[in-house]
């Protein structure tokens, strides 16, 4: 089970195209420089180009040329067809009208889909519709009930709109309205105000809903420094009481540190999706340190992969090596029997999501 995905691109993509989807940087690609010749690139060459019937580690050129033979739409159904997922539970809240949407994703796939609202889209969108702020907030409320009916679970981007280091008490009502006076009066289309933001994160844990929350590497609308986990500490304690599950998402260079909330949270859970696919050959070493204080009913699979499909295939199968590596060792070396290793992948790739966001 992909936790934490989004859909793949809909149309045909040329060299520059590709390139700039495989990479987390949103500046064009230097011409003096290439983005396969990273540890992504290096993967996609190795695991994907056989599955377009060329050799391992063939040539980013003719990775390129049989890619563009076979289609688009042939290419996402190769390579979602092959990732061995059961159910995708997909992020819509950004450029979904590049990406398949999850009924198209669950046709491509010939798996199962669902949906993960995001939190600021969702209020973004009801200011674009209500002229006057006292109106929002019951708005709101009123929006993310009808948003979540089918939905099974929420997502925020507070790391990107502005970092972790915001109060973490619950604002008031006078508080809210406030802040909506502020950004209705600045015209910007983003919320930014970390009044709004954290208001959204309290009404997100209170709908009953694991919590998604971006940590850690992204591109560089963020900044790093700011989404670290730890700046969360505080504000886990108080929403605590609430029930509400918390997953962490990502989480490089803070692997370590979400292993640790996790292992002193009863409500925080974590992957390392999109952080495997990016370090390839070095996934396992990375697993392995996240794996150092987690309670692995705590650790979930997924590929957070956007754009071209091969990134849904890339993320499971870099999982599934790294995954096979350090249990294996583990195994290998006597300290755990086989019989476990094969019962902790299982959690790892399935049973925790299920358990997590209720999907039979």
């Amino acid at each position: 089970m992909d936790h934490h995905v989004h859909g793949a691109i809909k149309g045909p993509l040329d060299r520059a195209g590709f390139e700039q989807l495989i990479t987390e940087s949103d500046r064009p690609v230097p011409p003096w420089m290439s983005t396969f010749d990273s540890q992504l690139g290096l993967a996609i060459r190795r695991y994907c180009a056989p599955l377009l019937g060329l050799a391992p580690h063939a040539s980013a050129d003719d990775y390129l040329a049989a890619r563009s033979q076979l289609g688009a739409e042939a290419v996402n159904r190769l390579f979602l067809g092959a990732a061995g997922v059961s159910d995708y539970l997909v992020d819509t809240g950004y450029l979904g009208d590049a990406v398949t949407d999850v009924d198209e994703l669950a046709k491509l796939s010939g798996s199962r889909a669902h949906e993960v609202v995001r939190l600021e889209s969702e209020l973004e969108y009801v200011a674009s519709q209500e002229s006057s702020v006292t109106a929002v907030p019951d708005a709101l409320v009123r929006r993310l009930e009808e948003r979540t009916a089918g939905a099974v679970g929420l997502k925020s981007i507070v790391a990107y709109r502005h970092g972790f280091d915001f109060d973490p008490a619950e604002p008031s009502a006078a508080d809210v309205l406030t802040a909506l006076d502020r950004w209705y009066a600045s015209g910007a289309a983003r919320v930014t105000d970390p009044v709004l933001l954290r208001w959204l994160l309290w009404t997100g844990a209170r709908r009953g809903l694991p919590l998604q929350l971006h940590v850690g590497f992204g591109d560089p609308d963020l900044q790093l420094r700011k989404a670290d986990p730890l700046l969360l500490t505080e504000w886990l304690r108080l929403v605590e009481p609430l029930g509400a599950q918390v997953v962490l998402l990502h989480c490089y260079p803070f692997h370590r540190e979400a292993g640790y909330l996790a292992h002193a949270f009863p409500h925080v859970s974590f992957d390392l999706g999109l952080t495997t696919m990016y370090v390839g050959a070095r996934a396992a070493a990375v697993l392995a340190e996240g794996l150092e204080l987690a309670p692995f009913a705590k650790v979930l699979y997924s590929s957070d992969a956007w754009g071209p499909a091969e990134l849904h295939y890339l993320g499971a199968a870099v999982w599934r090596r790294a995954v096979t590596s350090v249990l294996g060792g583990f195994v290998e070396h006597g300290d755990w029997s086989a019989k476990d290793a094969l019962r902790v992948a299982t959690l790892w790739g399935r049973e925790n999501a299920q358990r997590l966001y209720r999907i039979g």
